[in-house]
């Protein structure tokens, strides 16, 4: 029935409502942008992550099921084993100096009047691929000082306080007035007296390898109650020279120890100038000369930073240099929201810029800090692109990554998809729970 109305007319039932999101768009037509959004969600993301889980389950062909074989591999294996080390090693150093020195320069560079130009320089390493950064601390980790820039620093600090002269290859020839003493020693074969000439010649030192300052052999002086000799390297180079002759080309042992050893103690010790001559006292008179071992050593070469023991805190080293800018610059932005009047009203009642800094500066950041922390974090899980490129073959295996290792293992010689599923699950796994910790702290974030 219809309810009369004024006129008689019947009243018109209410037009059904279209409901509408929150925005006021109507539901169908959000789903309809959001259709090929989703599809390619679905296919790049979804699927393979479903198939992933899928073939981790079956063998090395696909063909027969494997059950948690794949699984159990991941915990057994020492190849994989050191992956997962290191990938803890990863997590927990990384991030944490990472976002400490960014949490230093952002409140460093406050105080100084070039920070926005320190802030760009320390910031631009991010513009340089993974890749690229790669190669250049290839090159910077390089064992030979004359390329690496790491060792050459390194070198020179040491050469600075501790003399590395020495000739590692020097020796005397048959022919020469000197034989091996024992322990990488050189002695003379005869006793040697004062005022007669003593002669030293050695041989296989690379002229490219002599002293710059070394300067020409030159006779030496004989003189009452002295030895006096003449250390050299008796080799002409192009040829002409005569063994046990101080040719006019050939060059000085400069800072060669010489020992004087009578009854098997050490008696006088001497080095030999620019041009190889040196001089003993009288106490030398009737004793052997020595040439110590410490002649001979080789040459500090620096550090290995690619050995086994130090590639992956190395690896590290090139991380922070790329991403300790990226956690300055939002630290930095933090930090400018901060309130200056409570730090102002610290140090008015006597506070410490140190105490200014743990106690105010630092808890107001601590949410800007743990989205630093957070984003690194799930960054290190998948670092895959310097551990490939910086270290060399023979310990790439003892810098090896999850990462990495996905790559070998699914795609190596011996590829192995099941496992390689397997690896890509556990990354999975470890980036989930990060994630959610994210999500809800977010969700804390926008509640307030």
């Amino acid at each position: 029935m219809t309810s009369p109305v004024k006129g008689g007319a019947a009243a018109a039932p209410p037009a059904p409502r279209t409901r509408k999101s929150v925005t006021g768009t109507r539901k169908i037509v959000a789903v309809g942008f959001l259709l090929p959004a989703l599809v390619l969600l679905g296919a790049l993301v979804v699927y393979p992550i479903g198939f992933s889980v899928y073939r981790s389950f079956f063998d090395k062909s696909g063909s027969n099921f494997a059950g948690l074989d794949n699984y159990v591999e991941l915990f057994t294996d020492d190849t994989i084993l050191t992956a997962v080390k290191n990938n803890a090693i990863w997590v927990v150093v990384a991030p944490t100096v990472a976002t400490a020195l960014g949490l230093i320069f952002a409140v460093l560079t406050e105080r100084v009047r070039w920070g926005t130009a320190f802030k760009l320089i320390v910031f631009m390493p991010m513009a340089i691929s993974m890749l690229a950064a790669g190669i250049i601390f290839r090159l910077v980790y390089e064992q030979d000082p004359g390329r690496g820039i790491a060792n050459a620093v390194v070198v020179g600090v040491h050469d600075t306080f501790s003399d590395s002269a020495g000739y590692p290859k020097a020796h005397p020839l048959p022919v020469h007035p000197l034989k091996a003493g024992g322990g990488g020693t050189f002695v003379t074969k005869e006793p040697v007296r004062a005022g007669t000439e003593v002669l030293l010649p050695l041989v296989g030192v690379p002229p490219a390898k002599m002293p710059s300052d070394a300067r020409p052999a030159q006779p030496a002086k004989t003189g009452d109650g002295t030895v006096t000799g003449t250390a050299w390297l008796d080799f002409t180079p192009g040829g002409g020279g005569k063994p046990n002759v101080i040719d006019p080309e050939e060059l000085g042992l400069k800072g060669l120890t010489v020992e004087a050893v009578k009854d098997g103690k050490v008696v006088a010790t001497t080095t030999a100038g620019a041009d190889g001559r040196f001089s003993l006292p009288a106490a030398a008179d009737g004793a052997q000369l020595r040439l110590p071992e410490s002649n001979f050593k080789e040459p500090y070469n620096g550090v290995e930073w690619l050995g086994p023991s130090l590639v992956t805190p190395a690896i590290i080293g090139s991380y922070l240099w790329m991403w300790a800018g990226f956690a300055m610059v939002l630290i930095a932005a933090g930090l400018a929201s901060v309130p200056r009047e409570l730090m102002e009203a610290a140090r008015v009642d006597g506070a410490t810029e140190w105490q200014v800094f743990r106690r105010i500066t630092v808890p107001l950041l601590a949410p800007v800090l743990a989205v630093v922390m957070v984003t690194l974090m799930i960054n290190v899980l998948k670092i895959f692109d310097l551990v490939l490129i910086i270290p060399p073959g023979s310990s790439q295996a003892d810098a090896n990554v999850l990462a990495l290792q996905l790559y070998r293992s699914s795609f190596g010689t011996d590829a192995d998809l099941g496992v390689g599923s397997a690896i890509a699950v556990l990354l999975l796994l470890l980036v989930l729970p990060v994630m959610l910790f994210n999500i809800r702290r977010m969700r804390k974030e926008t509640r307030r």
